[in-house]
C-alpha cells in the first residue's frame, strides 16, 4: 500500500501513524532506526516500523496542513 501512496507523497511529506499518532518527520528522520534527516518516507527501509507502536509503515497517512 505504501507503493501506492508514493505519488501523493513528496519528498518533504510528514507522515502520521494511524495507531499512536507519532508523526514521521522527514527533516528530522528516526534515531531509533538511525535513518538520517533528510529521508523521505518512501525511502525508509522495508524493516521500518513506527518506532512508538511497531504499527507498519502501510498503517501511516498523510499529514495534512
Amino acid at each position: 500500500m505504501v507503493e501506492a501512496m508514493e505519488g501523493r507523497i513528496g519528498a518533504d511529506t510528514r507522515m502520521e501513524c494511524r495507531i499512536c499518532w507519532y508523526v514521521y518527520d522527514p527533516a528530522e528522520g528516526d534515531d531509533v532506526e538511525q535513518v538520517p534527516p533528510g529521508t523521505p518516507f518512501t525511502a525508509l527501509p522495508d524493516h521500518w516500523c513506527c518506532p512508538q507502536c511497531e504499527a507498519e509503515r502501510e498503517k501511516f497517512l498523510p499529514v495534512v496542513e
